[in-house]
Parts: structure tokens; C-alpha cells; sequence
């Protein structure tokens, strides 16, 4: 909780964090690095987690709630890590909501062709829709 956040893509700057996402260009879990911007990269929750059935490309939000998520839906539910609860929540959320961040943010679409239905909003477009438009005479981007 006394975290500080810093946004960066300095190297220098980058190596005396304890925890790096999204930047950085290296996923190594044991060193707390979860960036997916790699050439190499095509981890994917089946791939890291065998007993899943799901075989999108992992964002960086993935690999987070990937290597975090069902401890802290544990804590936040006072259920064991293991137990069916925490489980059955993790796949849950993961299947009908970090899947989609996933494949959006690696530009995979939602079918093989011609889409079945409009994407009317995704969570990506919300999110765009905070930043300011490109004649707003504030473009501070932290703002929204």
C-alpha cells in the first residue's frame, strides 16, 4: 500500500524498481519483471498454468493476474489459495474479463472472420475515452 509508482521507460531508472509491468522489454517472474513486448514472447495462461484451458497471449495484465491473482482473491476472500471458491473465481474472471485485456492489447480479434457481432465498448476504449481529445487545450493525460 506505500508503494511509489513511477512511469518510466529509463533503463536506469527501471532496474532499481521492485516490480516492473508493461515496460522494460523482459518477463522474468523471480525478478517481479511482467512485460509481454518481446519477440520471443508467447506465454499464454495454458502455458504457465497447465491445468488451464485458455491459450490467448498473456498482456502484461495477464501475467499479473496470472502469477497474482488467486492470492489476492484469497486475501480479499478470506478462502484458502487452493480451495474451490478461489478457483472458481479465477477462471471466472479471467474467461470474461482479463482475457479480453489480453487479446486486445495483443491485437488479437475476437473471431477468425468476419465478427459475429459490434463491439459496441471494450475496456480498452473506456479507458481511452479518459484521455483528453486531441484539441483539448490541456493535454495533460493524468487528469482523467
Amino acid at each position: 500500500q506505500d508503494a511509489e509508482i513511477v512511469r518510466t521507460r529509463d533503463p536506469q531508472r527501471l532496474a532499481g524498481c521492485d516490480v516492473v509491468v508493461d515496460v522494460g522489454g523482459e518477463y522474468d517472474p523471480g525478478r517481479h519483471r511482467y512485460d509481454h513486448h518481446q519477440r520471443s514472447f508467447t506465454e499464454s495462461m495454458r502455458s504457465l498454468r497447465p491445468d488451464k484451458p485458455w491459450s490467448t497471449k498473456l498482456s502484461s495484465a495477464g501475467l499479473v493476474y496470472c502469477h497474482f491473482g488467486s492470492q489476492i482473491l484469497a486475501a480479499l476472500l478470506g478462502q484458502p489459495e487452493d480451495g474451490p471458491v478461489v478457483t472458481a473465481l479465477y477462471d471466472k474472471l479471467y474467461e470474461n474479463f482479463v482475457e479480453e485485456i489480453d487479446a486486445m492489447d495483443n491485437g488479437i480479434a475476437p473471431a477468425a472472420g468476419e465478427p459475429r457481432y459490434a463491439l459496441s465498448t471494450t475496456l480498452s476504449a473506456r479507458v481511452g475515452h479518459l484521455n483528453p481529445r486531441w484539441n483539448d487545450p490541456d493535454q495533460d493525460t493524468e487528469v482523467g
